[in-house]
Parts: C-alpha cells; structure tokens; sequence
C-alpha cells in the first residue's frame, strides 16, 4: 500500500511539474505577443535617430510659437505659420488674439522653455509627446515678472519634411 501512494505522489509531481512547464511557456508566448503586438510600428521605441529628430523638432517649434514679443509679434505669427496646423493653429489663434491686444499696452514679453520632451509614439510621420514647459512673463510698464509651468500632450505630424505641431492638450 505504501508503495502504491509512493508511485501516485511522484506521478501527481510529475503531472503537476509538466503542467507548471506548460503554464510558464504560454505565459512567456503570450507577454511576448503582447510586447511584440504593442511596440512592433512604435519607431519611438525602436529608433533612436528618429525619436530625437521629432524630440527636437517640437521642441523648437513650442520655443518659437510659445514665446511672445510685444515689440515684434509677427516673429510669433511667422512660427505658427510655419510650425502649427490644424487644431494646434486654431487654439493659438484664439489664444493670441487677445494676447496681441493687451500686450502693447503693458509691453508684454512671454518667454517659454521647454524642460523635457519625450516622445510616446511615433508611428511614420505622427507622434505624439509629453511635453514640460516653463513660461516666464513680464510686464515692463510695472516690472512684473511671473512664472508658470504646464505639462502637455502634443500631436505632431510630418508634412513636407517639416514636423508641425498639430494638436496641444494642457494635461
């Protein structure tokens, strides 16, 4: 009798261990069909060269259409000319419409910098980053000075060789 639950303990260990094997090797299938499936068209993860190109190229575009001088204005219309369409060129022309208003009166200048950019997907020619920025404002006809930081999701898209900032959404 003994030697009867002996030989079904060590089939029951074996039957269980194959199953485990068999449990860990679907597992390991599936997590890699997954990472495989998600990532696979996601050049942010992949390329490096490319991720940068668009890291800097919105970067610099934010620069150029976040940054406001009273004295010159149409250095700011010039860039979301150049560097904005479709919803991201709406918002910005509802934006600075006031902003073209009330700045000659109080000799406004909006300076922005952008901390950090990075790049959630890239696919072809969209992405679409998160983006920190720091803006400092200052007033000249009462030397007030502030500063502000704000986090956005930023779409962008290639069109002519030329990345465009085309929707920007304050997170």
């Amino acid at each position: 009798m003994n030697a009867l639950l002996g030989t079904l303990r060590r089939h029951a260990a074996l039957v269980l261990a194959v199953l485990l094997l068999a449990g860990a090797g679907v597992a390991f299938w599936q997590a890699d069909r997954a990472r495989a499936a998600d990532n696979v068209d996601n050049r942010a993860i992949v390329d490096d060269r490319a991720t940068t190109d668009v890291q800097s190229a919105v970067a610099a575009a934010l620069v150029r259409v976040l940054s406001y001088d009273y004295a010159n204005p149409e250095a700011t219309e010039q860039a979301a000319d150049d560097l904005l369409a479709g919803a991201a060129r709406e918002q910005y022309d509802t934006l600075f419409a006031a902003l073209k208003e009330k700045a000659p009166d109080q000799k406004l200048t909006l300076t922005a910098q952008v901390q950090v950019a990075a790049v959630k997907e890239l696919h072809g020619d969209r992405a679409e980053l998160l983006v920190f920025l720091d803006q400092a404002s200052q007033r000249a006809t009462d030397d007030e000075a502030s500063y502000s930081a704000a986090q956005l999701e930023v779409q962008a898209e290639r069109r002519d060789g030329t990345w465009k900032v085309t929707g920007i959404e304050p997170l």
